[in-house]
């Protein structure tokens, strides 16, 4: 491959589970030795018309379908390239009002996560404001008879949790490697975190939760949790001392978890979490945003970002993921974020020495509100626009 250095990470089973494709000593890309060239690649558009698109994944089933969530409770198919004519799900009647009428919301569906195996029992997961703006997350199930639709009469609420404001809804949800479903929260909204939730283990705001959504009804709380055994602190809370995560990621080959949070008027930030934690990082809020004080104070085993940058360069971080394709060598072992207000769009990657390194890409003209992956790796950006690019080859 082009520029990178290949270094050997070994991941025993009890720190990430194997899959069917990996050994238990596995060789990955997880540094490089020059950074890639923006000349080798370009966005291009491969689907258009959506409103206030927030946000695209796959269902890793093997179909190679690509499912794209709206603000406004719909999810869409693109199958083969085409958009199917109605919507996977439609849950517009669920969702809070706020999110169909206002020019700018942050509430509305907001996540969504399938079951690593959904290929079998077809179950899937969806994160959103619901119409008293509490945070919800639904499980659903396929519909049993054609699989490019959901029953949408199969949601059954496993989280619930009142908000105090209409911002700062967090809202995106993801699996880990380790089968259990992970949870962003904000800090509960307004500004300047008012009700301290950044540092207070007590409310599960500013958090990051982790959840077992398959050995009991709801949940249950995974017993290696690291607050489970403390009497104030919520067991749920896997990692604390966050504003407003938009979008988190888990490197498909190595496990690592990357968190873009949301900064108040300074800072916005890149938080990094190696595969095999243990979990309990403090990432600082709002002692801390980024890598300045900001209400000063004490922040306890606080994790310092991996990447931040002034509003000189933006105003509301975008987290991307790891590009992991084949079509683009270049980019393999970047982190691909971006910038809603700029249209900025950042590589970030580990030199020889595993220090972190960045580098901007772009500068596009798209309100960027999310980066996605398809089942092959290949990388997506969502402009809030309408609109669905993907990274190409240059030229192609």
């Amino acid at each position: 491959m082009h520029a990178l250095r290949i270094s050997i990470l070994f991941i025993f089973a009890f720190a990430f589970p194997l899959t069917q494709a990996q050994d238990a000593e596995s060789e990955y890309v997880i540094s490089r030795n020059s950074a890639p060239d923006p000349a080798r690649f370009e966005l291009t558009q491969v689907a258009a018309g959506f409103t206030r698109p927030l946000y695209v994944t796959h269902a890793s089933d093997g179909s190679n379908r690509i499912f794209l969530v709206e603000q406004v409770g719909k999810v869409w198919i693109l199958k083969n390239g085409l958009v199917q004519a109605r919507p996977y799900l439609d849950i517009e009647e669920l969702i809070s009002p706020g999110a169909l009428t206002q020019p700018f919301s942050e509430q509305g569906l907001l996540g969504l996560a399938f079951h690593p195996n959904y290929r079998h029992n077809g179950v899937f997961f969806v994160n959103y404001t619901d119409r008293l703006g509490s945070t919800v997350v639904a499980r659903y199930q396929v519909d049993q008879s054609n699989p490019d639709f959901a029953d949408a009469n199969s949601g059954q609420i496993l989280f619930q949790l009142s908000q105090p404001y209409a911002n700062h809804n967090g809202g995106h949800i993801e699996f880990g490697p380790d089968g259990y479903l992970y949870i962003a929260l904000g800090d509960g909204g307004a500004a300047n975190d008012p009700l301290g939730a950044g540092q207070n283990r007590q409310l599960l705001l500013g958090s990051i939760l982790r959840i077992d959504v398959d050995s009991a009804e709801p949940y249950a709380i995974p017993s290696d949790n690291p607050f489970v055994d403390e009497v104030n602190a919520r067991g749920e809370i896997w990692a604390y001392g966050l504003r407003n995560v938009w979008r988190f990621s888990f490197d498909r080959l190595t496990g690592d978890m990357y968190m873009a949070d949301v900064g108040q008027n300074r800072r916005e930030e890149i938080n990094y979490q190696a595969a095999g934690s243990v979990g309990g990082e403090n990432y600082g809020w709002n002692v801390w945003e980024g890598s300045q004080v900001f209400a000063g104070g004490n922040a306890p085993n606080h994790v310092p970002p991996v990447f931040d940058y002034s509003h000189a360069f933006g105003c509301s971080v975008t987290g991307g993921v790891i590009y992991r394709g084949g079509a683009i060598p270049d980019l393999q072992a970047v982190y691909l974020f971006g910038d809603w207000c700029s249209g900025r769009v950042w590589g970030l990657w580990r030199d020889q020495a595993l220090a972190w390194q960045s580098r901007e890409l772009m500068k596009t003209d798209l309100p960027i509100s999310s980066f996605g992956e398809d089942e092959a790796g290949e990388v997506y950006v969502i402009d809030y626009g309408g609109a669905l690019y993907r990274f190409d080859p240059a030229g192609d």
